[in-house]
């Protein structure tokens, strides 16, 4: 199958969309007030049978904006240390993550042949309220992201795997889960991708995929159509 077919396969299968995986690690629960701490991205991509795989990962470390809250019982949870001497030396701007990270997506939404890209995180609305409220300080004006659908793998590992907590729905996807770097956003986006993709698969694999092609009257083995 050439990489325009598998590009195909990926603009028809999300409606459109590119899925990437965002993760935030943050100072509290509020969006408009509390930091962005750090954040993670990692974007999906489709190999020549129509499977889904995590492709490549950006993370950084942010800056507080002016004037942030950042709780003691978000840094005990999390394990951030904000005076940490790498963290200071690495930490950036919620602005230069953000435009760093839109332009990875671009590419990748090109690439691909999509229109935009669609977050999936795990407990996706906590995520997007963050990213969307830091887009809104940035001032950024093109953001590559739906600006309020998302997929929740939360609820996906509920339905799937009977687990809502993202180590436990790994473990029964048999995705090794490491809890001792869990809560850094670099290490969640890269295991809520793995699990996006494991339970996508599984889908797929079991029929129902083909079977909502065939309700469809599409060939889901056909090359001009999509897996």
């Amino acid at each position: 199958m050439t990489d325009a077919n598998v590009a195909r396969q990926m603009s028809q299968r999300f409606r459109g969309y590119l899925p990437v995986v965002i993760d935030v690690e943050t100072g509290g629960f509020n969006p408009s007030t509390d930091a962005l701490l750090e954040i993670g991205a990692t974007l999906i991509t489709m190999d020549a049978t129509g499977q889904l795989l995590p492709d490549t990962t950006y993370s950084a470390h942010i800056t507080p904006f002016e004037g942030a809250n950042v709780s003691e019982s978000a840094l005990a949870f999390t394990g951030i240390r904000l005076d940490s001497a790498l963290r200071q030396s690495a930490a950036i701007t919620e602005e230069k993550a953000l435009s760093e990270l839109f332009s990875m997506v671009r590419k990748a939404i090109k690439s691909h042949g999509c229109s935009r890209a669609i977050l999936v995180g795990h407990n996706s609305a906590f995520d997007h309220q963050f990213l969307n409220a830091a887009i809104a300080r940035s001032g950024i004006k093109r953001n590559p992201f739906h600006p309020f659908s998302s997929f929740d793998t939360a609820t996906l590992g509920g339905f799937v795997y009977g687990q809502t907590v993202l180590a436990k729905a790994c473990e029964a996807a048999g995705i090794a889960f490491d809890n001792e770097q869990a809560h850094a956003a670099c290490y969640d986006t890269e295991r809520t991708a793995d699990l996006f993709c494991a339970m996508v698969n599984r889908y797929r694999d079991l029929g129902g995929w083909n079977l909502a092609c065939r309700e469809q009257g599409i060939d889901a083995h056909d090359d001009d159509n999509l897996y």
